[in-house]
């Protein structure tokens, strides 16, 4: 059975966030189509209406506008839904952003198929691929409305193009206020010794629940907190390759291309262990998020079932 957990939304931790960053950062400014009350950059433009520009659905021009706002010393924060912000503008994700390598954040909510209602044509299931695909930038999945603060800190702290992935759908929250999250480091969750639990996002907490499922069957199962994917911590999970034999990664996330591409590639080339990999494969619909994620096979169950495949396959 699931663990009961208190739920958080992601996007208006964004929001909320960066309203206390207004006065540490004076340099920051914030950049939104027509979707800003969803995204909660409202909050911003409200109260700091000379530091808000508003382009309309013209995410391309939002995106060279923020480009070169960057390369005048700024900190612009770029936001809208997943589907707008990273796959419209993406030829000038990479022409203006990632190749002159400018300090330009862009922060995407209604990413993956949580976005529910909004049907097939708001599902942003090939973010996380584009946004990796892109040299220099820094790829942020947060696992929860804790750590989605602590990574909109970091990226306004931190020099250089970011991309920050959240949800539409409040999400539970898995970490507590004492949690110090580290950039480029993947956090352990629960050890264990059987097999390996590697998760980004919302299905983090998924792979908690389907730990404990394991657990029950008397299968010990390390979970792994993937918010980084790039720069991703080989180390971290080639130790869980190392010191379990199999991994099963969790992904909100077409499987080309994201959180389990990346995972294999390390692992293949440097400590090759049984995998399965639990992430979508294609398009969904129009339905509550949590009906979705059933459908698609995002659950705590098929978590379970496929760490128990991979560890079948470990050599003794």
């Amino acid at each position: 059975m699931a663990a009961q957990r208190q739920m958080a939304s992601t996007r208006e931790t964004f929001g909320r966030t960066l309203l206390e960053l207004a006065d540490e950062h004076p340099e920051i400014v914030v950049l939104g189509g027509d979707l800003n009350v969803s995204v909660f950059t409202h909050l911003w433009r409200d109260q700091y209406p000379d530091r808000f520009f508003d382009f309309g659905p013209a995410e391309q021009n939002m995106v060279g506008v923020g480009a070169g706002m960057a390369a005048s010393g700024k900190t612009p924060f770029v936001s809208t839904f997943a589907v707008f912000g990273v796959g419209r503008p993406f030829d000038q994700l990479r022409v203006l952003v990632a190749q002159p390598h400018l300090n330009v954040k862009l922060v995407c909510t209604h990413a993956g198929i949580l976005t529910g209602e909004d049907g097939m044509s708001a599902h942003g299931i090939e973010d996380i691929a584009l946004a990796c695909s892109l040299p220099g930038f820094t790829v942020v999945c947060p696992s929860d409305a804790v750590e989605a603060a602590h990574a909109v800190r970091t990226a306004a702290k931190t020099d250089g193009p970011f991309y920050v992935r959240l949800s539409r759908a409040n999400t539970p929250v898995i970490h507590d206020g004492g949690y110090e999250f580290k950039l480029g480091e993947a956090e352990v969750m629960r050890d264990g010794s059987d097999v390996s639990i590697v998760a980004t996002g919302v299905m983090v907490s998924v792979g908690l629940d389907a730990a404990d499922l394991l657990e029950q069957e008397g299968i010990s199962a390390r979970v792994v907190n993937v918010h980084t994917l790039s720069p991703i911590d080989e180390g971290t999970i080639l130790a869980a390759a190392r010191e379990t034999g199999a991994i099963v990664t969790a992904e909100e996330h077409l499987a080309h291309g994201g959180l389990g591409s990346i995972v294999a590639q390390a692992v293949g080339r440097s400590n090759p262990v049984p995998m399965e990999t639990v992430a979508l494969n294609g398009y969904s619909e129009s339905g509550r998020a949590d009906e979705l994620m059933v459908k698609a096979g995002l659950t705590p169950e098929a978590v379970r079932d496929a760490a128990k495949r991979a560890q079948k396959r470990k050599v003794a």
